[in-house]
């Protein structure tokens, strides 16, 4: 695992400075604080910070051919490099060391731009083709591992925007991914906060060249053959052998490895099927929870850790105000706002203090369905056909009578969103389960010369609606949400939470053959009427507790809204006063001080509000040259 950088300057451009590539390369540190390497020639640079994890002696970056007319860098793991090796080999191929990212110059060799179809794992690459002045950046077919590029006439990369900045490329806010943001606490790509830099999309490959580029997808879910003869006990079957197939590989390590454990199906059944494939092996795995018992779910995880045998450390997490404005919200280098990212931060934390490595159940719930809003999609289908009158008055009119609660499973909330966006276009009613502020709020909330140049932050996910639509209903809707939602907040609060404190984590439930086999099956097999997940639930039931495979999704949640009125009030006040607000020129103060008044009051529960406007005051103080 690694932090990678590097750029090309266009025709008639000055040399790439060293000193400037190495300062790139030093904000990355946190990624690799094991060896810092470069390869610097005229007006190309390329630069890797390396956290060692195979081939610990042998395994330094840049990595170059027999012949050192291609060089390159990678961020990630190579799960099949192995098996690539010896093919290369046999091609002709001569190799100094065994770790995985010597195989990538060999492997651009032989397939040009197109090896990075060969490739199974998580990475996102650079290679330098020095005959051809050819800079070619990848990224994998998940989103798992990030890249970052600024491109004009010639090309700055990086796996962070911290190293982007750091080239001193000049750079002006992004007022549409600041609207996206406000919706889904995160900012879908390519997007980002600056209108400059842009992130490389899953599955796809960038060619830079004579002064342009270009960009091609070489993979996609879209058009996946649908297996609808398919049993339910052969896809059973199929659904282990896969698992025990993608955590065998994932295994591979040569310093210490553990597993994150919430106790719930997904991260359950990945390490049950490492206990499979190492049955006499110490299995480290780690959790942490809160002494707010509806959120807490330490004892799931115990009761896993005792059946599947592991060493099991587990945490009560007691948050410190201080830790988010100088440890958590900076990690993003733009607004985030998942409040998973403080256990998600304080669990990374703790299974540093042992390991290097870390299994994660990512994944699952869009593969299979795991997630309340294809419950809620269902519902709404027959909610719809309603008398009006019913929907549209009375229902409503009734939320006035359920009182508002600061709990987990909140009746309210769920309530309210469903009543709000279950009218709705089905697509559309689907993307506003997770949208924290609608168009008409942001109307609202934004100051309004801000808002008039904005257009609605459903165009984020509509091209994602319109390519699945072969899929059957809810197969679209999970290929939308693993395009979107899983790419740029699952897997983007994994990869710079962990990498922060020096962790790679590594998703198993995420490798091609598992995504390309979830997403041929027919709905019937993952959501049998309003059973989510069923059959991961039933491949994994001989596994696992019985509780294990059979209770409902909690999610790995925080109790945010007890947070914000308690240890979190101070920074809540702080950075959405009056003075701060007027200062930054985002917001309107009026509307987000009623937001925060009625949530402290204990009126209204606003968690996600406030922690979206709080995470982007955040950064705003941060960043001041982008107000």
């Amino acid at each position: 695992m690694c932090g990678i950088t590097g750029m090309v300057r266009g025709a008639g451009s000055e040399p790439v400075d060293p000193e400037r590539l190495r300062a790139m390369c030093r904000t990355l540190s946190h990624r690799g604080p094991d060896d810092e390497g470069m390869y610097v020639r005229g007006d190309v640079g390329l630069a890797a910070r390396r956290l060692a994890v195979v081939d610990v002696a042998g395994g330094s970056q840049p990595v170059r051919n027999e012949a050192g007319t291609v060089h390159a860098v990678l961020n990630g793991e190579i799960y099949n490099h192995a098996q690539l090796r010896r093919q290369l080999m046999r091609q002709g191929h001569r190799f100094e060391a065994s770790s995985d990212s010597e195989v990538i110059p060999h492997l651009y060799e032989e397939y040009g731009s197109e090896f990075a179809e060969r490739l199974e794992g998580m990475f996102a690459i650079a290679v330098w083709d020095e005959s051809a002045r050819q800079l070619v950046l990848c990224r994998d077919r998940a989103g798992i591992k990030p890249m970052y590029y600024a491109a004009g006439a010639g090309l700055v990369f990086g796996s962070e925007i911290r190293a982007i900045l750091a080239s001193d490329l000049a750079t002006t806010l992004d007022t549409q991914a600041l609207s996206d943001y406000l919706s889904l606490m995160y900012i879908p790509g390519p997007r980002t906060m600056y209108r400059e830099i842009r992130k490389l999309e899953p599955a796809a490959v960038l060619v830079w060249r004579a002064n342009h580029h270009t960009i091609r997808r070489y993979w996609s879910l879209a058009g996946t053959p649908r297996r609808d003869d398919l049993s339910a006990a052969k896809a059973q079957e199929t659904l282990v052998a896969l698992l025990a197939d993608s955590v065998e590989r994932q295994l591979m390590s040569d310093v210490p490895l553990g597993f994150f454990l919430s106790g719930g199906l997904d991260s359950s059944s990945v390490v049950a099927a490492a206990r499979r494939a190492r049955p006499d092996a110490v299995l480290r795995t780690f959790t942490v929870g809160f002494s707010d018992q509806s959120y807490d779910e330490r004892r799931e995880a115990a009761e896993v850790a005792r059946h599947l045998r592991t060493s099991h450390t587990e945490a009560v997490i007691e948050p410190r105000a201080s830790d988010v404005v100088d440890r958590i919200a900076p990690i993003f280098d733009e607004p985030f706002a998942d409040p998973s990212i403080v256990p998600t931060y304080y669990l990374c934390e703790q299974a540093r203090q042992q390991v290097t490595v870390a299994l994660s159940g990512d994944g699952g719930d869009e593969l299979f369905a795991g997630y309340l809003s294809y419950w809620a999609d269902k519902v709404a289908r027959h909610y719809r056909k309603l008398p009006r009158g019913l929907t549209g008055r009375l229902a409503p009119a009734l939320l006035r009578f359920i009182p508002t609660s600061h709990a987990r499973s909140r009746l309210d909330f769920k309530a309210r969103r469903f009543i709000e966006n279950a009218l709705d276009d089905p697509r559309r009613s689907h993307y506003l389960w997770r949208v924290v502020f609608r168009e008409n709020h942001k109307a609202e909330l934004l100051n309004p010369d801000l808002f008039a140049e904005l257009t609605d932050s459903y165009a984020t996910h509509e091209p994602h609606d319109l390519a699945g639509a072969d899929f059957d209903t809810l197969t679209r809707f999970q290929y939308t949400d693993a395009n979107v939602y899983l790419v740029d907040d699952v897997l983007t609060k994994a990869d710079r939470v962990s990498m922060a404190h020096s962790l790679e984590v590594r998703v198993p439930l995420l490798a091609t053959s598992m995504i390309e086999f979830a997403f041929s099956l027919p709905d019937r097999l993952k959501m049998p009427g309003y059973k989510t997940k069923w059959l991961f639930r039933r491949a994994m039931a001989d596994a696992l507790p019985a509780r294990t495979s059979t209770m409902t999704k909690k999610g790995f949640n925080a109790p945010l809204p007890r947070w914000l009125a308690g240890p979190f009030r101070p920074l809540v006040r702080e950075y959405l006063s009056k003075e701060v607000l007027r200062r930054q020129g985002f917001l309107q103060f009026e509307r987000v001080n009623a937001l925060v008044n009625r949530h402290m009051d204990g009126v209204a529960e606003n968690a996600r509000e406030i922690w979206t406007l709080l995470m982007l005051s955040l950064w705003a103080e941060s960043h001041p040259g982008h107000r």
